[in-house]
């Protein structure tokens, strides 16, 4: 069962290691769970999960690998027989512990006698439910019943608790905002109308305490964005993505420059001022306007057909015949910029396609998420002329 906990959040996509899941079984073996499945729940997370993003897909893979298992009748029985042994007596000493194996006894006559499952935590050693509900007691470091009226861990698990914490969800304008406000290269730009705390301070000590004001240009950002964005086609289930990133960045007021185009499915001799693509640009004419310092941000699948990137005239429509061939516009585009990142808002499991390979060799290529743009974002500040 453990093993297949293993798997089941390595198909959810939280990166557990081989060396993190045997400290987990190193602390199995020292009892920390103490045969309690809400406890193993806690501890597990602890020591698998490095980041609150990964919260959610580990309660999917809690729930899909310990739900429904239940306390075979044949194990109840068992236990009331031993319970019931003359040698049980014998061997419980006085006081505390006998009133527990009293106590235990009882526990699991009545949960026999309801005859259905309870809704109490599932029990390590046993694989199925505690006699109690929430609320019960420990017998023999085995704990019986929820925890603080929590429910048991599969149902917190199943509550899903974490769903808003998760990095892979598609985003919200406000999220790609303020991602988009770690994309800056802050300068001192302008008079010099800024107080100079610390140099003031420094002055005014030279002069022997006769106040001196420095003043300085003020800090600003001085990212230049350009940003084309794939429309129609495959991309069409997309758009409400490609939507909210574009009205982000239009209302980010802290880039010095933003130009914005789009292409379908590959840039070629023109690129289009709307999404419909009926006022066209010369691409020629947009990388002779936009400087090399510009921080180009592409957002596709790069899902199209291998003649639509490798051959001239591949372009779909009549009405934009294309003599170069998209790869060599890509190309240009990756030798002008300095700094230039491919967002892809398909998964990244899902980037088998020959064009999706041979464009991954041009561009960096990140997921259309959260970590993915915040990821894309970390290259295009790291990469300056």
């Amino acid at each position: 069962m453990f093993l297949d906990f293993f798997y089941a959040l390595r198909r959810h996509r939280v990166p557990v290691s081989p060396t993190e899941w045997l400290t987990l079984m190193q602390a199995l073996q020292q009892g920390l769970a103490q045969a309690s499945l809400a406890r193993f729940y806690t501890l597990a997370r602890a020591i698998l999960v490095k980041d609150v993003g990964y919260y959610d897909a580990y309660d999917l893979a809690f729930r899909e690998t310990f739900q429904g298992i239940e306390t075979p009748a044949p194990l109840l029985e068992a236990l009331l027989a031993w319970l019931d042994a003359p040698h049980a007596a014998a061997l419980a000493p006085p006081g505390s512990a006998a009133a527990a194996l009293a106590q235990l006894r009882q526990l699991l006559a009545a949960r026999r006698q309801r005859e259905q499952p309870g809704g109490g935590e599932r029990l390590l050693g046993s694989g199925g439910t505690a006699p109690l509900g929430h609320g019960g007691q420990h017998a023999r470091g085995v704990r019986l019943g929820g925890e603080g009226g929590q429910g048991s861990a599969v149902q917190v698990a199943a509550a899903r608790r974490f769903e808003n914490y998760r990095h892979d969800r598609t985003l919200d304008v406000r999220q790609l905002q303020v991602a988009l406000k770690k994309l800056r290269h802050l300068q001192r730009l302008g008079a010099q109308e800024e107080l100079a705390l610390e140099e003031t301070v420094a002055e005014t000590c030279r002069r022997g305490g006769e106040i001196e004001l420095v003043f300085r240009p003020p800090r600003r950002n001085s990212a230049k964005v350009l940003l084309l964005m794939d429309a129609g086609g495959s991309m069409s289930p997309y758009t409400p993505l490609v939507e909210r990133l574009f009205s982000a960045a239009h209302q980010a007021r802290h880039f010095r420059a933003f130009q914005y185009y789009y292409f379908h499915n590959c840039v070629y001799d023109w690129l289009y001022r709307d999404m419909a693509r009926r006022q066209r640009v010369a691409t020629a004419a947009v990388l002779r306007a936009c400087g090399a310092d510009y921080k180009l941000l592409l957002v596709g699948d790069a899902y199209m057909a291998p003649e639509e990137l490798l051959e001239p005239g591949g372009a779909l429509y009549a009405f934009e015949p294309n003599a170069t061939p998209g790869l060599a516009w890509l190309q240009r585009l990756r030798q002008h910029f300095h700094a230039a990142v491919w967002l892809n808002p398909m998964p990244a499991q899902a980037w088998h396609h020959p064009t999706i390979a041979r464009i991954r060799q041009l561009f960096p290529m990140y997921e259309l998420t959260l970590q993915g743009l915040e990821a894309g974002i970390k290259e295009l500040v790291r990469r300056r002329p």
